[in-house]
């Protein structure tokens, strides 16, 4: 006669495999998900998972929408509305606030029924990273550009922010399209090198100085509303605010946040923006230029922009401009500004405002 067989249960079915893993490992797969929604629903599946969210270097931060300062939440700017797209006129009177649903309801595991966030129908940011004690690299994005244009126009800038303006390269075109194949269309603008005086005298050069003021404008708005952020955040070594649509960029690094919070903020009288310093600035200009990808930009123009009052070196400031101007921009924006750097240089200077 056999002996009957005997079934034992295999406890390891019943240890989750996740568990098995270390802290160290965890926090490195929540730092490449980064996305703060995401983090906010794993630290809703366990209380391990909850003690290891708010420990992250790096985070993403996505604004759904403004919402204006007077609290008009019932009437939020569409991306789509004209009101939206033309930021620059109102710019100045809006909050960031963010819809983020995965915080809205989310309970704290150490803390009973205690929410994580503030039970508000709108987050801004410095709520919604206010339990991320370790943040080391911050990325937000806003829903969309701040300077309105008119379609077919390009127009993208960055800017380097300490306690206030330290760079910033503007590049724009009238209008960017396909480049035409048929080769007597290769150079259908005479170009001599020089800006043309038609340049002066059909309003090309008071377009370039709006970009220009409109793109500054932008800048120092979003760089004074990054306030409660650095202040909240020691441990922040990057951040960088950028827009859905890819228009403008303001960053700061480690050297400019130590700036930022040893230095006071000087407001713009009567705006809820950093005053921005009197400027020296450099506009190249090419009527045509081709860029790779097939496109062809015309009125292709390109400004740099540092305070006129400098405290290191000449050369140091020219190397420092140099390496920030070449990695401004990706692709073929950024093949479009090596370019451009090439062209004759136009001086102008500016008053802060």
């Amino acid at each position: 006669m056999q002996p009957k067989a005997r079934v034992y249960a295999d406890p390891s079915h019943d240890l989750d495999q996740f568990d098995r893993l270390p802290d160290s490992i965890v926090l490195l797969i929540l730092n490449k998900l980064a996305d703060v929604r995401s983090l906010g629903r794993c630290s809703a599946v366990s209380k391990r998972f909850n003690s290891l969210v708010f420990l992250v270097h790096d985070v993403y931060v996505k604004i759904d929408r403004v919402v204006t300062v007077d609290g008009d939440s019932d009437d939020p700017l569409s991306q789509s509305s004209p009101r939206h797209r033309n930021l620059f006129c109102n710019f100045l009177k809006l909050m960031l606030f963010t819809l983020l649903k995965p915080f809205h309801n989310l309970r704290s595991t150490n803390c009973g029924n205690k929410p994580v966030f503030p039970q508000l129908s709108h987050h801004s940011p410095a709520q919604v990273l206010k339990n991320f004690t370790h943040v080391r690299n911050l990325r937000i994005e806003l829903p969309a550009g701040d300077v309105g244009t008119e379609e077919g126009v390009l127009l993208k800038w960055r800017a380097e922010f300490g306690s206030t303006l330290q760079s910033c390269v503007i590049l724009g075109g009238t209008r960017i399209d396909r480049k035409l194949v048929s080769p007597e269309h290769e150079s259908p603008v005479e170009d001599s090198g020089s800006i043309p005086d038609s340049f002066y005298t059909n309003g090309g050069l008071k377009l370039r100085v709006f970009w220009t003021i409109s793109s500054l404008i932008a800048a120092s708005t979003r760089h004074y509303l990054l306030r409660p952020i650095i202040k909240e955040h020691p441990t922040l070594k990057s951040l960088a605010l950028t827009d859905a649509d890819g228009q403008g960029t303001l960053s700061m690094g480690e050297e400019q946040l130590k700036e930022f919070r040893e230095k006071p903020v000087a407001a713009s009288a009567s705006t809820n923006r950093t005053q921005v310093p009197a400027c020296n600035m450099k506009l190249k200009y090419a009527p045509y230029l081709d860029i790779p990808g097939g496109m062809a930009l015309q009125g292709a123009t390109v400004v740099t922009i540092r305070p006129s009052s400098e405290g290191s070196s000449s050369s140091n400031i020219s190397s420092e401009t140099d390496a920030f101007i070449s990695g401004a921009f990706d692709g073929p924006f950024k093949a479009a500004v090596r370019t451009l750097m090439k062209r004759r240089t136009y001086l102008l200077e500016m008053n802060g405002f």
